[in-house]
Parts: structure tokens; sequence; C-alpha cells
């Protein structure tokens, strides 16, 4: 295939930037670039890309080449046993009315990995770094005519993560234009360093970047809007800005009676910034930012706008099942509604910044966030190749370039989402501290510290001194750009760390899986803050943040299912998550929700034994059986008590109380029926949850997340379920679904949540699992009707409709 150009998508941005938005010609604008690009996966270098015609796939981003497969045990668990490689993407395009006075950049979100760009062939440079968005400055090399961008990506060492990365342009993708007068990149920082209820101060910092004349009298004006529109506060600014420097400007809003951001109370504001050249508008700046003041306390804990909080947390990866790292915003914004619905107030972004648009998803809709940097620093950990603790590690680096770009990485991260009322803290690091994974040190021949790879103390590994050092260094590089949050870091071995200057570089101190440390490091260093920076879902692991004032948080290792950290072939995914990869809640996730949410709830499960209900194992939502058969069946509420009916005869009530000894269960001889579970607070019934035995297989039925659409490129979800003719979940009589479409749509992804299953997750035939499967369709236009046609084997069809607003 030849390569065309591709003129509509800078026209649309001229004219996105002219009518749209009805912005002055001298103005800033940034618009998606995401449209038209060409794939080839290629190992070549600059020089033999040029000459290569054929083979270009046509394609828009973001794109992950790595989910598309397929799924193979000669690549490495930690990374999903997907495939790597090196690929190159190219986007020809025109600018009509071409400006020379203009200044043009394009910003990329985040490109896995060792990403390299050229423009009219000129080379524009590498980031190494995968997960960290950069910006190149197009100008001098840009034509009026034809213009052609190139991207190398080169993720040759595929085992270089202990997680799914992806690879590509898996991000969004913008062009930016704006006048030779302009804010810099990154270049406005609003934060609130005193609130209360009647009045806040907040303070806007800015940067400009002027390269027009040597002295430019200029004039800033700031105003921050309710809701509604309404100003509510108001300020002007003159200042001599010089050429080429970054002209740092530092202004002070006043608001009375200001609405304060929280989880249960996200309020926004909008800050409106104009920049102004006398009598000429030439760039402005908008942006939703937040009210609110937040403090971490070594012996009460964490405090939001002066009110106690637990932090009630869990930890992310930046894929979403089928759709690998190239997640729709759609589907990241039904996944936090999932958490909300769980009662979580608080998301860590582990192991490495994520997603743009799930960052301003959380102030939104009210998550605390600590964001992370980095999973390990100058030397790599060791990488599962065979199979989670199995076979013998790999060690690729998963940041090779660490010595030269790390602080600049952190630097960024912090630069490009300060604004963030939902971030709380800055971690420079996950479990780099590993005890031997490099790092080692005398105390690992003592006590009751955690090993690995060796007994005890290994003197060839890194000296863990270097902890301290390092930390110190990073933890400046935040300090440099934002003194209004903490430093943080997820410790793996804080008894070897404790031998080091690493808690002590640290503003507040993340213990992963070490609440036996608690008591003893708090008596043992009273002035740090310790918090749960990544914890198991064990009750116990719960009780020691409800039973210990200085403990403010648990950050639940994980929310969902995750490709990548594999147990051997054929598992390709972690199951570690208590919500699967097509979104739907396991059993865990109502016991969390329990523990976590104040709306009322009950949940009823069925397993095997007594024991399991009290290790909550092997719990099932399916009342099946043989007639007689010994059944354990066990709730999970935050009622007073839950009362148990079996075809309408009562079982008898039991208060909710979870202990260590003991969970809420029924030893049930098995007969066909119904199973409900009815929750009591203050006498009065709260929740029911019931659960029927199914019959045989008989019919597909489902819901879809929308009953219509308005714009091209909405994802429609389409969750299918086995039933018998009752309704009823059918969890043991898998079958392979296809979904065809009559319209303007396409199916881009079939999820079952199954954690070994290697069916393309780009085709639209997919097997169930346990009953269950989901399709993600995209619509192609903003007008017409949709029919999704759902065809087995064995089963009527099933259709379902959709039409446009």
């Amino acid at each position: 295939m030849t390569p065309k150009y591709h003129v509509y998508t800078f026209l649309m941005f001229v004219l996105y930037m002219s009518i749209v938005r009805d912005l002055s010609a001298q103005q800033q604008d940034k618009v998606l670039f995401n449209d038209d690009w060409q794939f080839q996966l290629k190992d070549t270098d600059w020089e033999g890309i040029q000459s290569i015609e054929k083979g270009w796939r046509e394609l828009d981003l973001p794109h992950d080449w790595s989910i598309e497969g397929p799924f193979s045990a000669e690549w490495a668990s930690g990374t999903g046993f997907l495939p790597a490689g090196i690929a190159w993407y190219k986007k020809d395009f025109a600018i009509d009315n071409f400006d020379k006075e203009k200044v043009y950049s394009i910003y990329f979100d985040g490109v896995y990995k060792n990403s390299e760009v050229w423009i009219n062939g000129q080379y524009l440079g590498k980031r190494p770094f995968g997960f960290i968005p950069f910006q190149y400055d197009l100008t001098t090399f840009l034509k009026e005519g034809n213009n052609t961008i190139y991207v190398k990506v080169d993720h040759k060492n595929f085992a270089d993560a202990r997680y799914y990365t992806g690879s590509g342009i898996y991000r969004n993708v913008y062009m930016i234009a704006s006048n030779q007068i302009h804010f810099s990149q990154w270049g406005v920082f609003f934060h609130t360093p005193e609130v209360n209820a009647s009045s806040a101060k907040a303070v806007v910092e800015i940067e400009i970047d002027q390269n027009q004349r040597p002295n430019a009298e200029l004039q800033l004006k700031v105003i921050l809007k309710d809701k509604k529109g309404k100003k509510v506060s108001e300020r002007k600014q003159d200042f001599v800005a010089r050429k080429g420097k970054s002209n740092p400007e530092k202004l002070e809003l006043t608001i009375s009676n200001p609405q304060l951001w929280s989880p249960d109370h996200p309020y926004l504001y909008s800050l409106e910034i104009e920049l102004w050249d006398g009598k000429e508008k030439v760039d402005s700046w908008k942006e939703k930012v937040g009210v609110r003041t937040f403090e971490f306390d070594a012996n009460k804990g964490f405090f939001l706008n002066g009110e106690s909080m637990l932090l009630k947390g869990v930890c992310i990866h930046h894929d979403a099942g089928g759709f690998g790292a190239a997640v729709p915003e759609e589907v990241w914004r039904k996944r936090l509604e999932t958490l909300k619905d769980l009662g979580a107030n608080a998301i860590r972004m582990s192991h490495y910044p994520h997603q743009d648009y799930i960052y301003e998803l959380c102030d939104e809709m009210g998550f605390l966030i600590q964001d992370e940097a980095f999973d390990e620093w100058e030397i790599g950990k060791n990488k599962w190749i065979e199979g989670w603790n199995a076979g013998t590690p790999g060690n690729y680096r998963h940041h090779d370039a660490f010595e030269e770009w790390a602080e600049r990485d952190l630097e960024d991260m912090v630069r490009r989402s300060r604004n963030r009322p939902s971030i709380i803290m800055w971690s420079i690091g996950n479990e780099i501290d590993y005890p031997n994974d490099p790092y080692s040190h005398p105390v690992l021949d003592e006590g009751r510290n955690p090993q690995i790879y060796g007994k005890g103390y290994q003197p060839d590994n890194p000296d863990a001194s270097n902890l301290g050092r390092i930390s110190e260094k990073l933890a400046k590089a935040v300090k440099k750009w934002d003194t209004t949050r903490p430093v943080t870091a997820a410790l793996a071995g804080v008894a070897m760390s404790n031998y080091t200057d690493y808690p002590s570089n640290l503003d507040i101190v993340g213990y992963n899986y070490q609440e036996y440390r608690y008591e003893e490091d708090h008596k043992q260093y009273p002035e740090r803050v310790i918090y749960g920076s990544e914890n198991g879902d064990a009750l116990e692991a719960w009780l020691a943040v409800t039973e210990n004032d200085y403990i403010s948080s648990q950050f639940l290792w994980t929310a969902f299912d995750f490709i990548g950290e594999a147990r051997p072939w054929p598992s390709r995914s972690s199951g570690a998550g208590i919500i699967d990869l097509a979104g739907n809640p396991k059993p865990d996730f109502y016991f969390r929700q329990s523990l976590w949410s104040d709306k009322p709830m009950v949940y009823l499960g069925v397993t095997d034994s007594e024991r399991q209900v009290l290790r909550r194992a092997g719990i099932s939502n399916t009342w099946n059986g043989k007639t007689g058969e010994s059944r354990w069946v066990t709730v999970y509420s935050n009622a007073d008590e839950v009362e148990l009916f079996l075809n309408d005869r009562s079982l008898g009530k039991k208060k909710v109380e979870y202990s260590l000894e003991e969970m809420i269960g029924w030893e049930v001889p098995f007969e066909q029926g119904g199973l409900n579970a009815v929750a009591y607070s203050n006498g009065k019934q709260v929740a029911n949850y019931a659960l029927k035995s199914p019959g045989s297989l008989s019919s597909i039925s489902g819901e879809l997340s929308k009953s219509s659409f308005s714009k091209k490129g909405e994802i429609i979800e389409l969750n299918l379920i086995l039933t018998d003719d009752k309704g009823n979940l059918i969890q043991d009589d898998d079958l392979e679904l296809t979904v065809e479409i009559d319209g303007p749509a396409e199916v881009i992804v079939m999820e079952s949540g199954d954690l070994s299953s290697h069916e393309p997750y780009h085709a639209p035939t997919r097997k169930t699992y346990q009953g269950r499967l989901k399709a993600y369709i995209r619509t192609l236009q903003d007008e017409g009707a949709l029919k999704f046609v759902v065809k087995s084997s064995s089963l009527p069809e099933k259709v379902f409709t959709v039409n446009a607003k």
C-alpha cells in the first residue's frame, strides 16, 4: 500500500482554533493529533525505513501493538507472554496558511519505549522512559504543504518489567500551535496554601516563553469561576518578559466561602488565565482546579480539610484487559465508577505515571492519588520469564537510562500533574529496597527479615547505602517544582532501609505488606509518618489501619486483574484483583465493600467448608449441588445483622461481626430453590441478596452500558451472560459467542475475564468465561441506528439496539 497524505487532521485543527472555540488567531491551542497514522512492525534503522513503501498499516492512536498478540510461551510471563520488538509510526499531514511566526509543537503523553522522533527528515530527539510525557518544538522544521513525522519505538528487550507495559504510541498525541509569546509547557501552577471555611488564599505561579523581542511589557489576567460560571476571584498583573527566559510570575487570589474539594464533594473551579501584549490577547489557559488542604500526622494519621480521614485505597496498573495499555477514557470512567461503588476514596498509580485523562477523572469523581514515578532505579530488578517465582529470572532494565534521565522524568511527572487536587503525594519509587533485589545489607542475616534469592546478606550485591544517596537526589527533584505535597516511596524492606538515609529523605514513608512493623517502628521512629502503601486483602491488614490512629491508609493490591505478573504458561495475567479483567466484581469485592462503603449492602456466597468461609476462599455465587449435600453459605454486609432464608424458610439471624477467628456462615444441606440474605440495621430491612438454583442453559441475555450515542468514537459496552429460561446465570457451560453489527460501529475488544485465554482480543468472536462476556463497541459516525446480533452454535440469537440521540 502506498502511503498517502492526510491533510484533514491539521485542517480540522485550524478550523477548531478559528471557529469552534472562537479563539483569536494569536492564541495557543492544543488538539488531539491521533488520527490517520501508519504503522510498521519492522526492526530497521532510520535509513532503512525510508526505503520501505509497502506493508504500512493505517490506524488511529492510541495504539498498543503488544496486545494484538499472539500470546506465546516464547515471551515473558512478567509482561503477559505478549510480543514486543521494534516498530515505526509515520504520519503525513499538510498545513494550510502556514504561519512562520507561529510556534508549533507536538506532545506525546507516553510512548513505550525508547522513542525517537523525526520531522521532515530532521531528528528531534529520544525519550527512553516509556511512561512519561514529552514535547518537541517543530517550528523550524515544518514547511508549507506536505510534512512527514516518523516515530521509532524500541521495545526489543521484552522482559523489561514485572508487569505489562504495552508497546507503541499507546497514549494521546497532541499538536500545539502558539504565539511567540506564550505560556510555557506545564507553565501554570495553582495551589492553596491557606484554606479555612470562610476564605482561601490561592497562589498561581506562571511561566512565560517570550521569543519575540528583548523585553515585552505584558499583562496577566487571572479569573477563578465557580461551577455556574460566576466569577469568584480576579487579579491583573503587569510585568516585563525578557526574551529567551522562562519569566516566572506569581499572583495571589482570595476566595470567599470556598467550596472545598474532597472525595465526597469533588468541587472544581475553573481557572482562566489570559496573557495580553498591549491590546492583543496572545495566549490563554483554562483548567479545572480544586481548593483543599491536607496533612499527615505521625500520631494521628491523615486529615483533609481539617477532618480526620482513612484512605481506603487501591493500587491500579494502566492496562484494561483486551485494550492493553491503549485504554479509552470511557472505559476508565466506568472502572472508576466501580471503585466508587466499592467505597474506595484513594488510588495508587502503580508504578509509573499514568494516562493524562485519568488524573482529571479522579479530580472530577473524587479520588485521592499517590502518583508514582519508578519501579526500579539505576539497577534492574529480576524479571520473571517462565512464571512468577518460577525458573530463572531475567534482568533487563525497566529504566536503562536512569542516571541520565531520572531527575528530568520525575520533574516532568510533577509539572504535568501538580494542578490536580486529587494528588496528595509524590512517590519516587516502589519496592526499590526489596531485599537482595538488588540491594543488600548485613541486617538481612538477623531476625525475621524477609529474604529472596539467597538467605541473608549478599555482599556481592549493591550496598543498601545507595538507597539514601539516590533518594536524596530524587526528593530534591520533586521539591524543585512542588513543595505543597509530601515526597514518599513504597518500601518493601524497611528492616534494611532503616539502616540507611532512605526513610529520612522522605516526608512520609509507605510500608508494603509490613503491617507487623507498624507498632515497633512507630515507637522507634516517633516522628516518622507511616502509612500502608501496598497491602493484601486480609482482614488483619485492615484492622492494622482501624486499630492504630497513626496509620491512615491501606492501598489494596490490586483493584483490577491485570495483564502480566503471570503464573507459568498458559496463565498470562494476574488474578490479584478484586475485579476481573472485564470489570466484573469478584466475591472479595463485596467483602471490601462491606468494610468501606456507607451504602447499605449485603452479599451472599456459597463455598465448601467452614474453613473456606473463614479464609474467604472458593466463594461462588451459584446455589447448586446434590440434594442433602452439605454447603456453607457466607454473607458480607455493613448492616447490623443478616437473616438467611432457604426457600422462604428462615435459617436464623446472625450479627455482622468479622474477626480473625470467625466469619459469618451457615451450614446448609442443599435443596433446589433459592437462598435469600436480608440485612437489617436498627431493626429495619436495608438490603437483600438472592441466589436461585440454575436450570439448563437456554438463552443469551445481557445489557448495554448506554441506550443511545451522540458522536463518533463513543464506547458502548455490551455485557453478555448465559442463562436458563428464568434468567439465572449459568457458570459451568461456556459457549463461543459472536457479535455481528448492523450499522456504523465496530467491535474493538471482546473480554471474558479468563486469565488463561489465548483468543485474539480484537476478533468479534470469543468464548464466555463462567457464563460472562463483554464486548466493547466503538461508534464510527455520530448518527444512525445500531443493531448488535449475538450468535452462538446452539442458542437463539439475541438482538440489542442503540440509536443516535
